[in-house]
């Protein structure tokens, strides 16, 4: 498995979970306006541990247990951000963000808009995503499609550590709101089963990732894979299998899905010919169809060699049952069959253009 870009050799290598806990940790070092707040953030370290240790350095003023109150400290997160503060508030699961959808939707993303620029909101959301596990339907979601289709607001969505810590460092030193998303799948728990290609290594002083700015996360020149999140190292893994039957496999980590960086999507669809948009949200009215007419909409640069293929979770419940969440979710086997379909199909037109001469 590759590692991302900017890890050292022999560098001291971090889990997810540990990254971003440091990132959060070096910027409330550096500045005394951000504080965490959330459920079970303090001496339980977070759930999917993003805060651990956190509370022994900074104290229960900065790291702050709330109650199960998900409208109340999304609220206070808003307003403590209106007021001047860099507030980062841990939404446990994504899916929760239903019972405080008016501080988010309503307030958070739309009140710099409605005071003409004069209130600034640098809050971050944090927030666990994705299935797996078998968490059944209420808490394995991704969603952040649903953010970003919301104006007003950044989504950030890293695959591995050195991304995660960089990423962080920026939402944090940013002056709008942002959505964090962490894959649980990928955060580097003991208790959790997950790929080793998102702990890589990560440099001890702090550093940033520009928004919008996507990565070859592997370079190839038949079929390009589009993607984010645990996709990025379910795509490697299918590349790596793809790559003993001579079919070489380009994997976009998208990184951020706003800002998107689609001038990146676009070259590698140049070069390639084909793409596959390898998703764990919902398939219908989300980043795949968003990925798919980018490339629509620019076919007078992009030749494509096969139609747009779209994997991603169909329109129903992430189920509790464990063979029925893997069929559900996209699988590394899934991902090569749809590789493969695309390198072996034959354009219709060319059969047409026969028969015609």
């Amino acid at each position: 498995m590759q590692a991302s870009q900017g890890a050292a050799q022999g560098a001291r290598t971090l889990t997810m979970a540990q990254a971003i806990s440091e990132a959060i940790g070096q910027e409330m070092e550096r500045d005394p306006r951000v504080f965490v707040m959330g459920e079970d953030i303090g001496k339980y370290g977070g759930i999917f541990s993003a805060t651990t240790g956190l509370l022994d350095r900074f104290g229960p003023d900065r790291i702050m247990d709330t109650p199960i109150s998900e409208t109340a400290f999304i609220g206070a997160a808003l307003g403590a951000a209106a007021e001047g503060l860099r507030p980062i508030a841990e939404l446990m699961f994504v899916d929760f963000f239903g019972v405080c959808f008016d501080q988010i939707y309503n307030h958070l993303a739309k009140n710099t808009y409605m005071s003409g620029g004069r209130v600034a909101l640098p809050a971050v959301i944090t927030t666990g995503i994705g299935g797996g596990y078998n968490d059944a339907a209420q808490h394995s979601q991704c969603l952040y499609a649903s953010f970003a289709h919301m104006p007003g607001m950044k989504v950030v969505v890293p695959s591995n550590a050195y991304d995660a810590k960089g990423l962080m460092t920026q939402a944090i030193r940013d002056d709008n709101p942002v959505i964090f998303c962490y894959h649980k799948g990928i955060m580097g728990l003991s208790w959790m089963s997950y790929f080793e290609g998102s702990t890589n290594a990560v440099p001890e002083e702090a550093y940033t990732i520009p928004f919008g700015q996507a990565r070859v996360a592997r370079e190839g020149r038949d079929v390009t894979i589009v993607t984010l999140s645990q996709m990025v190292q379910k795509s490697l893994l299918a590349a790596e299998q793809l790559a003993a039957e001579g079919i070489d496999v380009e994997v976009i980590d998208l990184r951020t899905i706003v800002p998107l960086d689609r001038q990146a999507v676009l070259r590698s669809v140049a070069k390639t010919g084909r793409l596959l948009v390898a998703d764990e949200d919902y398939l219908s009215f989300g980043l795949s169809g968003e990925i798919a007419a980018i490339v629509a909409e620019n076919l007078d640069t992009v030749a494509l060699r096969a139609p747009v293929r779209r994997l991603a979770v169909p329109d129903v419940p992430i189920p509790y049952s464990r063979p029925l969440e893997q069929f559900v979710i996209p699988q590394v086997d899934s991902i090569v069959t749809q590789v493969r379909a695309l390198v072996q199909h034959q354009p219709a037109f060319h059969s047409l253009k026969r028969e015609a001469a």
